[in-house]
């Protein structure tokens, strides 16, 4: 395919500061405004912040060679790196973009970049769309950065399937059994996901089940409650079965607004509270309309309390299910208190080691996957998992539904047996909710 120049936006380095390890043994050309640009990033508690930093000191350990002329090589069988100052003025890119944005002096590297190797492809390398339509328009070839995109969505097809025509002395059998019944017997020859739920179907009877990947055996699932909040559909079932599974070790509750997933996600650490030291719930934060966390008054707690309260919102049904003498609402004001339930921003839990916690990573498709790495590999010993999201519903201008990181996790695990994917379908906020949900 021959080698090729790839020329980097700022971010896709802001997205994974890693990325120079990615592009095999082809050439990077980073335009020096890439370098002014990362220096308005490098302070702050986001992920972004810290990727800025990530990247500049990695940067540091190649900047010994001629970054301009000669480049710096990257390691073993991958390419160099090399700096592109500022365009000149009579660049062709400035004669239909103003040399002012820091987007057109990108462009005006790439050109300047495919002068120089006119035998070799040349391609810019941008998460930003309109970028990329920008260099389409000048004949510059251009693509997102693929490193750690799905290429495919079918994950979220038949997570919980149903199975027509089972014989009904199998379903009678899951029903009887405690200890479930051998998949090879419910479904000879076939390769069943662990974990994967379905509603099997006879021409008598059906039954929700499971495939237990620990016994191979496909197990019951019942209607339980969970601290008050009962499961209103056979997808709100499969969710706390797996949620309440101590085996299962990490978790993902997809669905639309309003099918429960933070709300069953919850209920389910209340119910196991015994189990763990900490309950930590937890969110990234998107800020609305442009504006930043420094737009809003008060101290640090103060300014992300509105980011939280959707996360206390949750808490508050759970809180309605009681009286208010209950035992059980003593235990959830007893458990804030002691700060055995935990609400915070995301970004508080970097660096820290999460051992013995059912920690809850709410609006996780707002993640990059590098973030999901980041955050899974805190987990200690005795700690669960659980990520939710809409992936239809991205807050962050440079993820879609195919890179954002909750795909890119469910990707990845899938065939774990610690992984559990549940996907809600039906919402039971309200039938606004729902009409909204499936119109607007």
């Amino acid at each position: 395919m021959g080698k090729k120049n790839f020329i980097l936006d700022t971010n896709v380095i802001l997205h994974d500061y890693d990325c120079l390890k990615k592009f095999q043994e082809n050439d990077i050309y980073l335009p020096i405004v890439v370098f002014e640009e990362l220096d308005r990033f490098k302070k702050g508690n986001e992920q972004i912040n810290f990727n800025a930093r990530e990247f500049v000191r990695a940067l540091d350990l190649v900047s010994d060679s001629n970054l301009f002329k000669d480049g710096a090589p990257l390691g073993k069988d991958l390419g160099r790196l090399f700096v592109v100052r500022n365009a000149e003025h009579d660049n062709p890119v400035f004669k239909h973009y103003s040399p002012a944005k820091p987007d057109h002096e990108i462009l005006a590297a790439v050109y300047t970049v495919s002068q120089m190797h006119p035998d070799m492809k040349t391609i810019l390398v941008t998460k930003d769309i309109n970028l990329r339509l920008k260099a389409r328009s000048l004949g510059f070839e251009t693509q997102d950065y693929f490193n750690d995109k799905v290429e495919s969505l079918d994950m979220f097809e038949k997570v919980n399937e149903t199975v027509e025509g089972v014989k009904p002395e199998i379903i009678d059998e899951i029903y009887s059994s405690r200890e479930g019944v051998d998949i090879d017997k419910v479904m000879p020859d076939a390769e069943v996901v662990p974990n994967r739920c379905f509603i099997l179907k006879s021409d008598r009877n059906s039954v929700l089940c499971r495939y237990n990947p620990f016994k191979r055996t496909m197990d019951k699932v019942v209607k339980k409650s969970s601290f008050g909040i009962n499961p209103r559909n056979s997808e709100q079932a499969f969710a706390l079965d797996v949620l309440n599974d101590p085996d299962v070790k990490l978790i993902a509750l997809t669905g639309k607004a309003g099918t429960g997933k933070t709300l069953l996600a919850l209920a389910a650490a209340l119910n196991q509270s015994a189990t763990y030291k900490q309950i930590l719930l937890a969110r990234p934060i998107v800020a609305m309309s442009n504006k930043d966390l420094g737009f809003l008054p008060g101290d640090a707690k103060e300014k992300v309390a509105p980011y939280m309260q959707p996360l206390f919102d949750n808490l508050n049904v759970i809180k309605h299910q009681f009286s208010p003498t209950s035992t059980e609402l003593k235990k959830i004001d007893d458990m804030q208190k002691s700060e055995q339930l935990v609400i915070e921003a995301l970004a508080y839990i970097r660096g820290r080691s999460l051992s013995e916690t059912y920690c809850i990573i709410d609006e996780a498709q707002n993640l990059t996957p590098h973030e999901i790495k980041t955050i899974v590999t805190r987990a200690g010993e005795g700690t669960k998992m659980i990520f939710t999201g809409d992936i239809q519903q991205i807050d962050q201008p440079y993820l879609d539904s195919h890179s954002n990181g909750l795909v890119y996790m469910i990707d990845k695990m899938r065939g774990q047996n610690l992984f559990a994917h549940v996907n809600l379908v039906k919402g039971e906020r309200s039938e606004l909710s729902e009409i909204a949900s499936d119109l607007l």
